[in-house]
């Protein structure tokens, strides 16, 4: 068709493009005159395709059509007219001129919302519903027939700016094609708009965006985020106007600590603190503002209201001088209607737009090596001045980025203070819980309290969910690149290995590890492990894939790999700190945020890991800790809607029972790493003296709080006796005691009601037949002690032989030499398949047994060598989904087609 094109904006040139892409001819585009001596992006892209272009300032005068100017458009012989993002009153005579009559884009579904701020109006309104119309002009105001309707959620905290940005620009340009090949082929309909629900409010300006304050926190939301940023909602504050922006409603944020600021028609001060301006609305519930404008147009940070104009300007070095020099050009550059850079100039007074924002964040950033800018530094920093002042103290680490405030636990312990954070960390910040719910964690050592802990509740796990899903989305870790982000990423596992003693100390009195493994296997693991995820961030890459399709039009598909979104990540209590960071690392190095869980009894090096997170410059909102309990977080981790990601490791009960929630509430993508029964096989041709002592480190390691540990050891019969003999032996070395001690070689299990379990787990083999040989009992005195424990004669169908003991209980069961396949029976009978292991010096052997072994994971001649590199996860009912190695990445990505015909 031939068309004409009557419009103006981004938006006018993209629906623009689309439909020259579709086949049809532009016969002309009809557009706004020239601003600040810039042309619309309209305009410029229609001149640059050599298609005729009118820039009339009106089409009618006083109600009536300017002949000159409807001739004009006669001239060009179009079918049907498209009038994407038309702000102007164009008269019947042209509407109704083309053979297939005129359309028009509306964002919002009509009849709901006729007139100009409509998107202002949905969101005023609080409307869960949103969307665009295509319809039909007539001679009334957006009340044409409707050709096509697309609707989207309304979420709480969007803005003009990011519902339009998210669906009503990209869908509305694709809806709109859509329209015009509906009309090609005859198919377009005209549906009569309804006169039930229709509406129409008045054009949202500045004189009547004013706040009412006699309204709930929940209407003052609605009021201020429908004009943010257009045209800002407003009140009086000290004789002047204030616009406020970046409004969210709070369901458990910050305290009203702070200043008070007197706002005139209020019902009582909003206060100002360090997370933004908080305002109270008449139901006595709350809202934050994150940024404020003042009448000369400043834009400051709402917590800075107070201190805003204290900071003396920084004198510039040489150095600092030529940057400035530079960054000067490129204003310039922008702003090629202004003769001259001054130091008053105004950037967006002088014409600049959005995208000149996009451009002098960019080349801010290519100037300076790196400096990152967010593009409300550059609206609260808009004269050139104040925008260099900006960009050289965040160059010089003076940003004034807020304190971490952290209210710390200090014990002098191990030859060291260690100051450990209790508080729940939700957006960069430590906050007690909501109501200021706490509970005891304890030292198994001796069963006494180390501190009170925050205990979440669930409207802690939502303001958290929300932090950071606006840090993904909105935030600066989602727009960073993936080098810096596995640049900050390093820098934390450098702070990890500073604080290394620390931690390792924190570890042995919150789960009892013995500080040597701690400092080794818990924490220098977990370093290793950040430092390489860190050098992936750079490196995820998606393939080009040759498709069948590929006649008779040229084709290519390519994939990408993309960042899922918010992650849970729910973590048990064995390796408390090694555990995040196994799933941690690869969660943020794939660009994800994440919300995460320690287990209850062990929460405290989790916290001081999100203060070393803050520390590194990981930006707020992508790291939360919650400590809480499995029924209440856990849960409802499971069941959030805007959590996409749930990766988990613990029981197989619990674990199937996260998989049913997660599969209700949005089929949220799971991965699984659940208990184990591993088998280890010992042949007769063994390497005697090393099968000992890994056989004993198999079941011993980490007081047998392993979930790789030999569940069952079966030892070949002509060997039987000897190995029992020799472990026996070794046990009886081994010391049990303080973790802290460094001759220690067992420290005490993890929390009473595990002691207990393993207590009640050896009475059930004793109960049922098998030989113990020597311990089985908890140690008598204070903490929580358990011997390590050996059992022969164990049978197949007994409890032991089947059960998770998750203890320092090795259970053996001898195999008749010469019988592989018989000894691969019993071994793999059993819906655990987490790890294995085979000692033999013949390698055919194996081999052969490595690969008839149904575990993720084979040792051969050594057991629990895990490293970061080599992907870790079960089979069966000892879940799915690997933590650890290039497999790890992929749980927190997800990989997209593209396929383009050209």
């Amino acid at each position: 068709m031939k068309i004409a094109v009557i419009g103006q904006s981004v938006f006018g040139q993209e629906v623009y493009k689309e439909l020259r892409k579709d086949g049809h001819t532009i016969v002309g585009v009809f557009t706004i005159p020239d601003k600040d001596g810039k042309a619309d992006p309209l305009a410029t892209e229609a001149e640059k395709d050599g298609v005729p272009v009118f820039k009339f300032p009106r089409w009618r005068l006083k109600g009536q059509a300017l002949p000159e100017v409807v001739s004009q458009y006669e001239a060009v012989g179009a079918d049907l007219n498209v009038l994407p993002f038309c702000s102007q009153f164009i008269p019947m005579e042209v509407i109704e001129r083309p053979q297939h009559g005129s359309i028009i884009y509306h964002p919002s579904l009509l009849p709901r919302h006729r007139g100009a701020s409509a998107i202002n109006w949905t969101l005023i309104h609080g409307d869960k519903k949103g969307g665009f119309t295509v319809f039909w002009a007539d001679d009334g105001l957006d009340t044409g027939p409707i050709l096509l309707q697309r609707e989207c959620e309304v979420e709480p905290n969007d803005t003009v700016n990011t519902i339009y940005k998210r669906f009503l620009f990209p869908e509305g340009v694709k809806g709109t094609v859509d329209a015009v090949r509906l009309i090609a082929e005859g198919k377009a309909p005209k549906i009569v708009q309804p006169q039930e629900g229709a509406t129409y409010e008045c054009i949202q300006k500045k004189d009547n965006a004013k706040i009412d304050w006699n309204q709930s926190a929940e209407a003052l939301h609605n009021w201020i985020r429908g004009n943010d940023k257009v045209p800002g909602a407003w009140a009086e504050v000290d004789g002047q106007k204030v616009t406020f922006y970046g409004s969210s409603l709070v369901e458990n944020g910050p305290s009203a600590n702070g200043q008070p600021l007197e706002i005139q028609g209020a019902s009582r001060p909003a206060v100002v603190t360090k997370a933004g301006l908080l305002l109270f609305g008449t139901d006595g519930k709350t809202l934050l503002v994150k940024n404020l404008q003042f009448e000369d147009g400043k834009m400051i940070a709402a917590a800075q209201f107070f201190s805003s104009g204290s900071s003396a300007a920084v004198e510039l070095t040489e150095e600092e001088k030529t940057f400035a020099k530079h960054i000067k050009a490129v204003w310039q550059s922008i702003l090629s209607n202004v003769a001259q850079i001054e130091d008053s100039t105004d950037f967006f007074k002088s014409g600049a737009a959005s995208m000149d924002v996009v451009r002098l964040v960019e080349e801010v950033k290519l100037l300076s090596n790196g400096c990152q800018l967010q593009n409300e530094d550059v609206y609260m920093n808009c004269t050139f001045t104040d925008f260099i002042q900006m960009c050289v103290r965040k160059l010089r680490g003076e940003d004034d980025e807020e304190e971490l405030v952290v209210d710390y636990v200090e014990k002098n312990i191990n030859n060291m203070t260690i100051k450990m954070p209790h508080q729940l960390f939700i957006n960069g910040q430590f906050v007690d819980a909501e109501g200021g719910k706490t509970y005891k964690t304890i030292n198994p050592t001796d069963g006494t309290a180390i501190c009170e802990v925050s205990l979440a509740q669930i409207s802690d796990v939502n303001t958290a969910v929300s932090a950071a899903k606006v840090a993904f989305e909105e935030g600066e870790w989602g727009k960073m690149n993936a080098r810096d982000r596995g640049r900050l990423i390093y820098k934390l596992a450098d702070l990890m290995e500073e604080h290394q003693e620390e931690l390792a100390t924190i570890e042995a009195i919150d789960s009892g590890a013995v500080y040597t493994l701690a400092l080794k296997t818990h924490v220098g693991m977990s370093i290793q492990t950040f430092r390489y995820f860190a050098g992936w961030c750079d490196k995820i890459q998606g393939s080009t894939i040759p498709i069948n399709q590929a006649r008779p039009n040229r084709n290519l598909t390519f994939t990408k790999k993309e960042p899922i979104g918010v992650c849970a990540i729910v973590i048990p209590w064995n390796y408390p700190l090694m555990m995040l960071a196994w799933k941690t690392a690869a969660c943020l190095a794939a660009g994800n945020t994440v919300v995460l869980k320690p287990a209850q009894v062990t929460p405290l090096t989790a916290l001081k890991f999100a203060e070393l997170a803050a520390r590194a410059g990981i930006p707020k909102g992508v790291v939360n800790i919650l400590p809480g309990s499995g029924a209440l977080v856990g849960q409802r981790l499971s069941d959030h809607p805007d959590v996409r990601k749930l990766g988990f490791t613990g029981s197989t009960e619990v674990g199937k029972h996260i998989m049913k929630s997660c599969a209700v509430s949005n089929v949220k993508k799971v991965s699984l790493e659940l208990g184990g029964k591993s088998p280890l096989i010992i042949f007769s041709d063994c390497d005697m003296d090393k099968a000992v002592r890994m056989g004993m480190s198999s079941v011993f390691f980490n007081k047998g709080e392993n979930c790789i540990a030999a569940g069952r050891l079966f030892v070949e019969d002509s060997i039987h006796d000897l190995f029992v003999k020799r472990v026996v032996e070794e046990v009886k070395k081994m010391k049990v005691g303080d973790p802290l001690d460094r001759s220690t070689d067992h420290g005490p299990q993890n929390h009473k009601a595990h002691l207990d379990k393993l207590v009640d787990f050896c009475q059930a083999g004793i109960k049922e037949g098998a030989t113990l040989i020597c311990g089985g009992n908890q140690v008598q005195r204070p903490g929580f002690f358990f011997e390590p424990t050996l059992f022969t004669d164990v049978q197949d169908h007994m409890f032991i032989a089947k059960e998770e003991s998750f203890g320092p209980i090795m259970i053996i069961s001898s195999f008749k030499g010469g019988d592989v396949d018989d000894v691969l029976r019993r071994a793999n009978a059993t819906e655990f398949g987490l790890a294995s292991g085979v000692f033999t010096r013949d390698i055919s052997k194996a081999l052969y047994v490595s690969e008839k072994l149904n575990a993720g994971t084979v040792f051969v001649n050594t057991y629990n060598k895990t490293d970061v590199a080599s992907p870790f996860g079960g089979f069966k009912q000892s879940g799915f989904g690997k933590d650890l190695g290039q497999d790890a990445l992929n749980e927190y990505l997800r990989t997209k087609a593209v396929t383009i015909e050209y």
